[in-house]
C-alpha cells in the first residue's frame, strides 16, 4: 500500500495538509528549492495567492487494499533488452489521445481524468491505431458510485475501481470541456493551471450532452480485463507499457512537486506532505546519461511543469510512484 498519510477510515480521498515552515507558494521557497542542487528545476506554476485548499482539491486519490478478486498480473520475462528510452507518443504516433494533456479543473478528479486517458489510449492502441474514441471522465465523476465511495466524484476516487467499472458496466465516450465529440464532455472549464473556482461534480443524469446524437445506454464501451501491475517491479511496469500502452500511477505529493518545471523530479527530503495524486505514465528514459526517469502526463494542463509533463526518478519507487499501477484492456 502506498505511503499516503491522508487515508480516511472509509479509504477515500481528500487530503489534510500541514503548513510548511516557509510558505510553499512564496518566491523564497522556490529559490530555496533551486539552491539544493536537485536534478530538477523549480519555478512558479501556481499564482502566489493560490490557497492551500485550491491545491488540496487537485490531490484527491484514495487507496485501499485491493479486493481479493482484483487481478494482479505478472508478465513473463525472458530477459529481453528493453529500450533505454520509450515514448508512447512516438510508438503509437497515430493515437492522438496519448499526446493530449488534460485539465481536471477545480475538481479532485485526477483519478478519473488519468483513468479515462489511459482507457482512451489503449482503445486506440489495441485497434491498430484506428479508433480515436475518448472515454468520458465526466461519466466517472458524475455516475460511478463504486469508483469513489463518496457522494461526489470531485472529492476523489480510486483508480482500481474505475477499471473494474470499465469492465463490469462500461463508460460512455466524451472529450474535454465544450467538446462536441462523444456522449458526455468534461463539465468543468480549464484552469491556468490554478483555478479560482472549486467545483462539486454535477448530478448524474445518465444522459448524453444536449445536441449529441448518441444515447447514453447505447454508447457504453467496455474492458475485457482490469488489473494491477506487480508492485514496485520496474521491469514489469516497462513490459506492461511497451506491450499494452500507458498506465495509471498513484503517488505521494510533497510541497516541492507543485513547482516542478524541468529535469528529473526527486523529493527534496524535507518538504511537507500535501496528499496523493493519480497520473498517467507514458514512457521512460535516462536524463543526461545519469538519471533514469518515468515520463509522466499530468492533468493540470499544458501551462504546468514541462508543457504538462514531468519526469520522476525511476527504479527507486520515488514517492511511491511504482507501488500502485493500474490498467486494463479494451474489448
Amino acid at each position: 500500500m502506498m505511503r499516503l498519510a491522508f487515508i480516511a477510515l472509509a479509504a477515500v480521498v481528500s487530503c489534510t495538509f500541514a503548513q510548511p515552515k516557509l510558505d510553499f507558494l512564496s518566491d523564497e521557497y522556490i529559490e530555496q528549492l533551486n539552491s539544493k542542487n536537485l536534478p530538477w528545476k523549480a519555478g512558479r506554476n501556481f499564482e502566489r495567492d493560490t490557497s492551500l485548499y485550491d491545491i488540496q482539491r487537485l490531490l484527491s486519490v484514495g487507496t485501499i487494499n485491493p479486493p481479493s478478486e482484483f487481478e494482479t498480473i505478472f508478465h513473463e520475462d525472458d530477459g529481453e533488452e528493453l529500450p533505454e528510452e520509450f515514448d508512447a507518443r512516438k510508438q503509437w504516433s497515430k493515437c492522438e489521445s496519448i499526446k493530449e494533456i488534460r485539465d481536471q479543473s477545480g475538481c479532485g478528479s485526477c483519478w478519473a481524468v488519468s483513468s479515462a486517458s489511459v482507457m482512451s489510449d489503449r482503445i486506440c492502441i489495441h485497434s491498430d491505431q484506428k479508433n480515436q474514441l475518448r472515454i468520458s471522465a465526466a461519466d466517472m465523476i458524475e455516475c460511478c458510485e463504486s469508483c469513489t465511495l463518496s457522494a461526489d466524484g470531485c472529492h476523489g476516487g480510486i483508480p482500481y475501481f474505475t477499471f473494474t467499472e470499465w469492465k463490469d458496466s462500461g463508460f460512455v465516450s466524451g472529450g474535454e470541456y465544450n467538446s462536441t465529440n462523444g456522449c458526455m464532455s468534461y463539465p468543468l472549464p480549464r484552469c491556468n493551471p490554478s483555478c479560482k473556482t472549486l467545483y462539486d461534480a454535477p448530478t448524474c443524469k445518465k444522459e448524453c450532452d444536449k445536441g449529441s446524437p448518441l444515447k447514453y445506454e447505447e454508447d457504453k464501451h467496455y474492458a475485457k480485463q482490469a488489473y494491477r501491475i506487480m508492485s514496485k517491479v520496474e521491469r514489469q511496469i516497462q513490459l506492461e507499457i511497451i506491450k499494452n500502452g500507458p498506465v495509471v500511477a498513484s503517488f505521494t505529493v510533497y510541497a516541492d512537486f507543485i513547482h516542478y518545471l524541468s529535469g528529473v523530479y526527486k523529493f527534496d527530503g524535507e518538504s511537507k506532505l500535501l496528499g496523493g495524486h493519480a497520473v498517467r505514465i507514458i514512457g521512460w528514459g535516462i536524463e543526461n546519461g545519469t538519471y533514469p526517469y518515468w515520463l509522466v502526463s499530468n492533468s493540470w494542463n499544458e501551462r504546468w511543469g514541462d508543457q504538462g509533463l514531468f519526469k520522476i526518478w525511476r527504479g527507486k519507487n520515488e514517492c511511491g510512484i511504482e507501488e500502485e499501477i493500474t490498467a486494463g484492456l479494451p474489448r
